[in-house]
């Protein structure tokens, strides 16, 4: 990549705020994974209890960005962000001074946390908005390592919460949320040649495209990983190996980091070697490693080898779909990116209430594992039946400068 063009390409301001705000909103989405060890023992949860507790949000957060899918196209980027975060800021606080009792109220904070996850549809497009063709996979992969909040949260919530107690962590939250969002308002910029608001049937009407359903399922599997996997292996590690709160956040943290930093590398591989590509070695490598995870390995290094890998496969992945959404829906790229946010949701929100109910139902974790590698292994085989028609479609030579 020709860093000038880049630089010169687009508006590295907002590029940088869209970075921020999604960071700090991602953090707080699954904030009750990191703190899901103490919530539990206080109120008494069972594996599946948790297993929803921390998949709520995800879930939340999936229906949400639909929502703010459309908000981004009636009013903007910016505005819907702005509007998102102080819904969230709102939210926290009042968990913060008034306190949460009952597995019912954690789950209800759980639905206002999902206004965090819904950012996805605002900051993507945000920048997406800014940058050619060319340098799409690059920009909405740095716009959306913002995925790294997920791992803050792993690495610093846990020892919060051990020091000050895991109510104090939602106060504690709050201080970055304001500061970032201070720096937003000044520093993000809508692009000028957004596209209209369009109607509602005009939403409706993205879903009759196949393409749309298609790259729904494979976000779906590569951010339904990600996702998942951040919110529930804080539990894993401490329920598996009995590691303390704060070791199994080290662990989960460095898993996520894994995952989400690597989004701009799989976005600016996918520029270079076509998203297609990129995208089903990504599917081999995820699918290889959440099974062999799933065996149930003796020492919990072994397992943060092998989540490592598995982040790095669905981290990449997710840089790589979203190279070729903007390629495919330019027009409507606020509704798709709500529409394939939430699909990666609803996989997140699969995955992390299967592990708890395939521990409590089994006594293991191995068929919720196994089932999602499937699920990998079906989206290759459905990548591999739609490339051709791509490529010589709307990813043809002659219609656009990126490679698919």
């Amino acid at each position: 990549m020709d860093k000038k063009s880049f630089l010169q390409a687009g508006h590295t301001p907002t590029l940088i705020a869209a970075f921020l705000y999604f960071d700090l909103a991602f953090m707080v989405w699954v904030l009750l994974g990191p703190l899901a060890v103490g919530i539990s023992a206080d109120l008494g949860l069972s594996h599946s209890e948790k297993g929803l507790m921390v998949a709520t949000p995800v879930l939340a957060g999936a229906l949400l960005r639909i929502v703010m899918g459309v908000a981004v196209d009636r009013l903007s980027p910016k505005k819907a962000a702005i509007i998102g975060q102080i819904i969230v800021i709102a939210a926290l606080a009042y968990a913060w001074v008034a306190g949460v009792h009952s597995f019912a109220e954690v789950l209800v904070l759980g639905i206002f946390l999902g206004v965090a996850g819904a950012s996805f549809a605002a900051a993507l497009p945000l920048a997406s908005r800014w940058y050619p063709p060319e340098h799409q996979g690059t920009a909405m992969g740095i716009a959306g390592a913002g995925n790294s909040g997920t791992a803050f949260a792993a690495l610093f919530a846990p020892g919060l919460a051990m020091a000050f107690g895991w109510h104090n962590v939602f106060g504690i939250a709050l201080i970055p949320l304001v500061i970032v969002l201070v720096a937003f308002c000044f520093m993000a910029k809508d692009a000028p040649d957004a596209p209209p608001p369009k109607t509602f049937a005009e939403y409706l009407k993205v879903l009759k495209d196949k393409d749309a359903w298609w790259f729904m399922f494979f976000y779906a599997v590569t951010f339904g990983g990600f996702v998942g996997l951040a919110s529930s292996l804080v539990i894993y590690f401490n329920t598996q190996y009995g590691l303390d709160p704060k070791m199994a956040g080290f662990f989960t943290a460095g898993c996520v980091f894994a995952g989400s930093l690597v989004r701009p590398i799989g976005g600016n591989v996918a520029d270079r070697i076509g998203g297609v590509k990129s995208l089903s070695v990504m599917y081999v490598f995820a699918a290889v490693f959440l099974a062999i995870v799933s065996i149930g390995l003796p020492e919990a290094w072994m397992a943060l080898v092998v989540f490592v890998c598995a982040m790095l496969a669905l981290g990449m992945g997710n840089g790589a779909v979203f190279q070729l959404v903007p390629q495919r829906f330019r027009r409507e790229i606020g509704v798709m990116t709500g529409l394939v946010g939430m699909a990666g949701g609803v996989g997140g929100f699969y995955l992390a209430s299967s592990l708890g109910y395939s521990k409590q139902v089994t006594g293991s974790y191995q068929i919720g594992f196994l089932v999602f590698a499937a699920l990998a292994v079906f989206a290759l085989i459905g990548l591999t039946a739609v490339k051709t028609r791509w490529r010589t479609t709307w990813g043809a030579a002659h219609l656009t400068s990126a490679k698919i």
